[in-house]
């Protein structure tokens, strides 16, 4: 069973154009189930062997039809048709895999993580939305934050909500890009509060300021 997306995700969907929004949950949907193959892990080892499988079969989506795996379906269906490849989708696994390193979560496997979870999952959502602008910081800074939410070890929340402070704010992006503003915006506004322990997804104040920017803009 696929994992459901979290309530800021499920809104910042909602004001997706309708012509993307398919697309779009299904790469975000992607994200949150190989998140659910670490957290569901008992032992690395067994992990980074079911990651390797998600990677090798997303990177069979450009040669041969999806097999029968509703995510892997949705992707082939609604992703790939819009210009992006199994390849470029496969690329996360090793954003997720950088957190089955031994030890503490040092700067190193931080930058992996974010960048290559969050920046890129921001980026191909960019191209599925229709977008051009530069996202990965955004994208780096709210998987940062949401690594932080889960963390079981408070060492490991703070180091990943420190890295994420360092990150500087983006320029305003387009408002084709609002699904990401959005989630940015929750990001930035989780480091200004502190945590943990954090805010409440789904919570009405969260939910009134993305309805806010929903308004304004800002």
């Amino acid at each position: 069973m696929t994992p459901d997306l979290d309530p800021d995700r499920l809104l910042a969907l909602a004001y997706a154009p309708t012509r993307a929004r398919h697309a779009l949950e299904a790469l975000w949907r992607l994200d949150v189930t190989l998140g659910a193959v670490l957290a569901t892990g008992t032992q690395p080892m067994v992990s980074r062997i079911r990651l390797a499988w998600w990677r090798e079969a997303l990177e069979r989506l450009d040669a041969a039809p999806a097999p029968g795996e509703p995510v892997l379906q949705a992707l082939a269906a609604a992703v790939l048709p819009a210009g992006v490849s199994g390849a470029a989708l496969a690329g996360m696994e090793e954003g997720w895999a950088a957190l089955l390193d031994d030890g503490p979560l040092h700067p190193e496997v931080l930058r992996v993580y974010a960048g290559k979870r969050g920046g890129l999952l921001f980026r191909l959502s960019a191209i599925l939305l229709g977008g051009d602008a530069e996202v990965e910081p955004a994208g780096a800074r709210w998987a940062l934050v949401d690594l932080a939410r889960h963390s079981s070890k408070r060492d490991d929340a703070e180091a990943a909500m420190q890295a994420a402070a360092e990150i500087p704010q983006e320029p305003a992006l387009p408002k084709v890009l609002r699904p990401l503003a959005m989630l940015s915006l929750l990001a930035r506004r989780d480091l200004a509060r502190g945590g943990p322990p954090f805010e409440r997804q789904g919570a009405p104040a969260r939910m009134a300021r993305l309805l806010g920017y929903r308004l304004t803009g800002r």
